[in-house]
């Protein structure tokens, strides 16, 4: 499991394949970089930070205890990460391009709570897309699964994926944008320390993305480094991405997927509802059928 783990490990961006939808958005994110790289040119001289990647991170009202400390723990992964306060309004989502831009980020991962119970996650390029609205599901954070690893906080991390992101064009976009998001922090960034010590962990099983973190631990440090003793510690947190729909835009635009297999989590709530309705539905029926039977079939009276 430990190699399988090291065989796919990616330590930058790769290509996306070649297919119509993913050349039209990924000449997009390519057009930003080239006019970053242009920029960071001119102010070579200067020592500019412009061609560092900035993720922010900011969430609506209404988030729960556990939905605040995956949000804290996203904070404690992600050097290269800013915090924003809440959002009051969840419809106009296109907020997040202008705070975004304002604090000098490139890209955004917004935490959109509804009915105090469901958490959406919304990854995005700012200002001009991709973006894709995941449903989280599986939450388990650090504090709460209470796991043996750890590893420096502001190190950088090893991205490994499953070799079924590069079987579809959606999930090849996916793989881009989790690594310029999850896998930004440079050396450059004045937050991220130069050592790598963990592996972020995306899998892609039952059409849901499984993210993982794990700790590299080493044999001995003294001596020389053994990379066949070299094992993997769960660190934490845990939580599962369903995808519903990736836009061209960013919070906005074209609709390039669309999960079919996605239910609502309302429905399944409905469903269930239905399922107890049906059980009362029952005993009201029963009761009116002995009401009916003791009509029918009177006792005769006590002679005492």
């Amino acid at each position: 499991h430990v190699q399988s783990f090291f065989s796919i490990i990616e330590f930058g961006r790769t290509g996306v394949g070649d297919w119509s939808i993913g050349e039209h958005v990924m000449s997009m994110i390519d057009s930003k970089d080239e006019r970053k790289g242009g920029e960071l040119d001119l102010h070579k001289d200067k020592g500019s930070r412009k061609d560092v990647e900035k993720v922010l991170l900011l969430c609506t009202r209404g988030v729960t205890y556990r939905h605040r400390h995956l949000f804290q723990d996203l904070l404690q992964l992600l050097p290269n990460c800013k915090k924003e306060n809440k959002l009051d309004t969840k419809r106009e989502k296109e907020v997040v391009n202008e705070i975004a831009e304002l604090k000098g980020c490139t890209s955004s991962i917004l935490f959109e709570v509804r009915k105090r119970m469901d958490l959406y996650m919304w990854m995005a390029k700012t200002p001009n897309g991709p973006s894709v609205k995941f449903h989280v599901q599986n939450i388990h954070t650090m504090a709460e699964l209470k796991l043996t690893g750890n590893h420096l906080k502001g190190s950088r991390a090893i991205l490994s994926f499953h070799g079924a992101f590069d079987d579809q064009p959606h999930l090849q976009l996916l793989k881009e944008m989790l690594c310029q998001i999850f896998g930004s922090s440079t050396k450059k960034h004045q937050k991220t320390k130069p050592f790598i010590d963990h592996v972020f962990s995306f899998t892609y099983a039952d059409d849901r993305i499984w993210f993982r973190n794990y700790q590299i631990v080493l044999d001995d440090e003294r001596k020389k480094t053994n990379f066949d003793k070299m094992q993997l510690v769960e660190v934490g947190p845990r939580f599962v991405l369903n995808p519903i729909k990736m836009f061209s835009g960013s919070f906005k635009g074209k609709v390039l997927y669309e999960n079919p297999s996605y239910v609502s989590p309302n429905v399944i709530r409905a469903e269930q509802k239905k399922g107890k309705s049906a059980r009362y539905t029952q005993k009201v029926k029963a009761k009116k059928r002995r009401k009916m039977h003791e009509s029918n079939n009177m006792r005769a009276p006590d002679e005492f």
